[in-house]
């Protein structure tokens, strides 16, 4: 059996796994499991991963889930071009930091603003208040400050190239595009700092990436399973 990834590209994390397994030639095949229709819940999925979240690998007998721990087994596994996952110390402790910084800093919040300007008022009918939805772009706008700060006056968050850092930071950027809100407009910085990142990957399959998300305005709730709808309902109040 060979390597097995399950992941619905709408999850930002599922797309830092596809990019950098297609960029780098890493064979694999694509086990889909459908956010939207809660097959992450599934007892078949449950067996793989009793996690229940995507991404997850298998290879072989062999499972893993979190995303970051992927990236890292494909990188050794296939032995990806170093400036993925840098082997000096220093540069690779700093990618090491904004991994762990970026998971409260960058994809909760990006996360949150696609909840609030699409999938709420979508799945619910009912529109986010305008102070909550405006505590969530301040937060945004802080935390893309914070960001810059580990850009620098730099290409790439380590340097002169791309790594695992500046992938995993745009695919979470880009996640409030599936709700229309694009992060980057009016500022420069960001702006290129985003174009270099995706001239190196490639535009075609940063797209091809991102096709399921930027196509989700026109998903019919309609589908959406009613154990499901009343089961996301509930912890949509969270965000509420």
């Amino acid at each position: 059996m060979g390597l097995e990834l399950y992941m619905d590209l709408l999850s930002a994390a599922c797309r830092a796994v596809y990019i950098f397994a297609r960029k780098n030639s890493i064979p694999f095949d694509f086990q889909f499991v459908d956010l939207l229709q809660g097959q992450h819940h599934s007892r078949e999925y449950i067996e793989i991963n009793p996690l229940r979240k995507l991404p997850s690998l298998r290879d072989g007998k062999f499972v893993l889930s979190e995303s970051m721990a992927i990236l890292f087994y494909l990188c050794r596994k296939y032995s990806a071009p170093s400036h993925w996952y840098p082997p000096d110390l220093h540069t690779r402790a700093r990618v090491d930091e904004f991994m762990s910084w970026q998971h409260t800093a960058i994809q909760q919040p990006m996360s949150k603003l696609l909840w609030i300007k699409l999938l709420i008022p979508m799945i619910t009918g009912e529109e986010v208040s305008v102070e909550k939805t405006n505590k969530v772009l301040e937060e945004v706008k802080k935390n893309l400050e914070l960001f810059e700060k580990f850009l620098q006056d730099q290409m790439f968050i380590t340097g002169d190239y791309i790594s695992l850092a500046d992938l995993v930071a745009l695919v979470e950027m880009m996640q409030p595009m599936g709700g229309n809100h694009d992060i980057f407009l009016g500022n420069s910085k960001l702006t290129e700092w985003r174009t270099r990142v995706e001239m190196h990957i490639g535009s075609g399959l940063f797209w091809e990436a991102h096709d399921r998300l930027v196509k989700l305005p026109e998903w019919d709730v309609s589908t959406l399973d009613p154990m499901v709808k009343e089961r996301i309902c509930k912890f949509l109040e969270t965000y509420k």
